[in-house]
């Protein structure tokens, strides 16, 4: 082979080298640019503020049938003082 062909292929397989490196570069380079110009939405990001709790209704129970309002406030009054009766630990008044 002569000096010529020796030389081209000396500087095809370096080029051939430098372009892989060129190209991988390229790719990379594209990739972060790409990612960084990417603009973010914040929109549907939570964020770190409380929301005011949501008023619950009350539940009623509309099958209780109470005819004297002051009934349901002594009948714990009652229940607690038949069980003194029955418990033997409980202090005597």
């Amino acid at each position: 082979m002569s000096l010529n062909a020796y030389f081209l292929y000396f500087c095809l397989n370096f080029i051939e080298k430098i372009m892989k490196k060129v190209l991988a570069i390229a790719f990379i380079g594209g990739l972060l640019v790409v990612n960084c110009s990417k603009k973010s939405d914040h929109t549907l990001q939570d964020s770190n503020t409380m929301l005011p709790e949501p008023d619950a209704p009350a539940v009623v129970d509309s099958t209780a049938k109470i005819t004297d309002p002051n009934a349901a406030t002594t009948a714990p009054a009652t229940k607690a003082t038949e069980a003194a009766k029955t418990d033997s630990t409980a202090a005597k008044k």
